[in-house]
């Protein structure tokens, strides 16, 4: 059937059609169709979406992505004909009955999902039948090669190039704000690719963004890397795997991470950008990812096997999850407390003593540093200065403002104290609950919006003291913040809960 284009300002690879001329192809909607331009040549796949009202019979609205392939114009005539339905759909059936991906299956599926072949709904599939039906090692490793296969790579005439990975769970975790320029500082190579916030307040992504503008090809991402050093960018704009960030879209409003897809996550990337040497983070207990020491070496030696498998050499630090990586959570929070430290605070402990460790790993690994020595190099280069330094350098080549200051960087307008109902000590902290809390009050879009924990686990309270301070750039995210809060538990003073103790007492 020949139909007239319209072109269609829609951020979804589809096309609509009118319900008459739907039934006359015979497609409805969530049905393939193949477009072809005979005056070009061009064809494309889309999925259909159909209306009675917003175009007329013999029209076809085609959106603005498939048109990034198609390229037709207003009012251009296209020959529109039903398809049959992509191969890659009846793997992902195979793996919601409990079968395993093959790595031809994989590389269809990892293919379709780059090219956008399979609908939102089709992508939801196949993550939640992994979620829950796992992925062996085998098919962790198909993921993670078919994803740098379908995507761009990094290459470096110098080596060895070093990266690093959290795997998140842990609120407030900014360590690559110190660590990627610790690294680049002593002469390595760090190509730090992040993502963007998936369960928590803000990725990496969100908080270099603060400072500079984190999206770019992958060709510049290299050529910047290789001229001062290191980059913190993010991966979704680079084509470097671009599958992952394509998941990850898809993961977000589920809020979940499935372990094999979150392992062939983080290789896929650091294999793409030629990394040699890489250092993960494993944050361990209640409230995170991993709940237990145990499962934490497991993971550890899943990474391991892994790096093995694609070449790179991995080590992985089991560190203490429990309580949040400083005080701050959220973009703006986040970001003042770590230029804070580059530029000579000696405070939060915490954050200096995580981030000096995983470093002084990657510094050893490289041979940077004597083995058991690494942390203390580590702290000589952030504590002279080359840390802050080489900061500046990267947030310059990036766009950003080399001169700015952690005073320069603000929360949100609006605030709100939670204060100790009485005297005792602070017995618990829950991770979710507090990133549940940053959420609902704007992080990580809202980059002002955020929490400021001012007594953590352990620290003796007076009735009254503030406990943490809920920021926000907008007064009603900061009215649900709190309406919410007071059905959580973020906090718990010697057994009692804050937010259950009567409005009025929360002053």
């Amino acid at each position: 059937m020949k139909l007239t284009v319209k072109l269609l300002d829609i951020a979804n690879r589809g096309v609509l059609l009118h319900s008459t001329d739907a039934r006359s192809m015979r497609v409805r909607d969530g049905d393939r169709v193949q477009l072809a331009d005979e005056a070009t040549g061009k064809t494309a796949q889309a999925h259909v979406d159909t209306t009675g009202s917003l175009i007329e019979p013999g029209i076809i609205g085609v959106y603005r992505p498939l048109n990034a392939t198609l390229a037709v114009d207003e009012g251009a005539f296209v020959e529109v004909r039903g398809a049959e339905r992509p191969a890659s759909l009846a793997h992902i059936k195979k793996k919601m009955d409990g079968g395993r991906f093959t790595k031809d299956e994989t590389l269809d599926i990892v293919r379709d999902i780059v090219n956008d072949t399979l609908s939102p709904g089709e992508i939801t599939a196949y993550i939640t039948a992994s979620y829950i039906n796992g992925l062996d090692m085998d098919e962790v490793e198909f993921l993670t090669r078919a994803t740098v296969d379908t995507g761009e790579r990094l290459h470096f005439t110098r080596h060895p190039v070093v990266d690093k990975h959290s795997i998140g769970g842990v609120p407030g975790n900014k360590i690559t704000l110190l660590i990627a320029p610790i690294i680049a500082a002593s002469g390595l190579l760090i190509p730090k690719t992040s993502s963007r916030a998936i369960t928590g307040a803000g990725g990496t992504a969100d908080l270099m963004e603060v400072l500079a503008p984190v999206s770019f090809p992958a060709l510049e991402v290299q050529q910047m890397t290789q001229k001062v050093g290191g980059v913190i960018v993010w991966g979704g704009a680079t084509n470097i795997a671009p599958a992952d960030d394509k998941i990850i879209t898809y993961e977000y409003p589920l809020k979940i991470d499935a372990r094999g897809q979150m392992i062939a996550s983080v290789m896929a990337k650091k294999f793409a950008v030629g990394a040699d040497i890489v250092v993960i983070d494993i944050p361990v207990g209640r409230n995170t990812k991993i709940a237990t020491a145990q499962e934490g070496r497991k993971l550890a030696r899943e990474f391991i096997e892994l790096g093995e498998r694609l070449g790179m050499r991995v080590e992985c630090a089991l560190s203490y999850g429990e309580s949040l990586v400083g005080h701050t959570i959220g973009p703006n929070l986040e970001v003042h407390e770590a230029l804070a430290i580059l530029e000579g605070s000696t405070e939060p402990n915490s954050l200096i003593q995580k981030s000096l460790s995983l470093a002084g790993i990657a510094l050893e690994m490289a041979g940077k540093a004597a083995q058991g020595q690494g942390a203390q190099v580590a702290a000589d280069i952030l504590h002279s200065g080359k840390a802050l330094d080489k900061m500046r350098q990267i947030i310059e080549i990036q766009g950003g403002d080399p001169a700015v200051k952690a005073e320069d960087i603000v929360p949100g307008e609006y605030r709100f104290d939670v204060n100790a109902p009485q005297d005792g000590y602070v017995i618990e902290l829950n991770n979710s609950a507090l990133v549940t809390l940053a959420r609902l009050a704007g992080s990580p879009y809202d980059h002002g919006a955020g929490l400021e924990i001012h007594a953590k686990k352990g620290t003796r309270v007076r009735k009254g003291d503030p406990i943490f301070t809920i920021y926000a750039e907008r007064e009603w995210r900061l009215e649900r913040a709190i309406e919410v809060g007071r059905t959580l538990m973020p906090v718990v003073v010697e057994g009692m809960v804050l937010e259950r103790v009567p409005p009025e007492r929360w002053v």
